[in-house]
């Protein structure tokens, strides 16, 4: 005997509560409406041309323009978040040391260079440093 489970589809849809409207979206509408009309009939025109058009237009917005199938609010504090928030992005290398060993030189290398003997070659010189170098780091392991 098994028993079965209605599994829920459609999660991610909200209910129509008005009408065609969900609850956010009449929220949004009824609010931004109500403050429009409230400012068309105590104002003056040009005020409520200013002021309560654009209030208006948000609440249209917010209540049915999705931006990428993600709500308009979303969109408006994305846009609130980035001009609040630092644009320099400066990378700092975190230094995590695992073994930590001193570079004293064990033996001296001498350029003839530096000396004052400027007829050696230095090429010569460059290619016998690198191998003093490697047998250097060598004898250390």
């Amino acid at each position: 005997m098994s028993m079965q489970f209605e599994v829920p589809q459609f999660i991610e849809i909200e209910d129509k509560i008005f009408g065609p409207l969900t609850w956010r979206q009449f929220i949004y509408v009824g609010g931004g409406g109500a403050i429009a009309v409230v400012l068309f009939l105590v104002t003056p025109i040009y005020i409520f041309i200013l002021i309560g058009l654009p209030i208006g237009l948000l609440a249209a917005a917010l209540g049915f323009f999705p931006i990428n199938n993600r709500p308009f609010s979303y969109f408006l504090e994305a846009i609130y978040n980035y001009t609040r928030k630092q644009k320099l992005y400066l990378w700092r290398q975190k230094r995590n040391i695992v073994h930590k060993q001193s570079f004293a030189p064990t033996t001296t290398i001498e350029n003839p260079i530096l000396r004052g003997n400027p007829s050696a070659n230095p090429k010569k010189d460059i290619a016998s440093l690198a191998r003093r170098l490697e047998l250097n780091a060598l004898q250390k392991k």
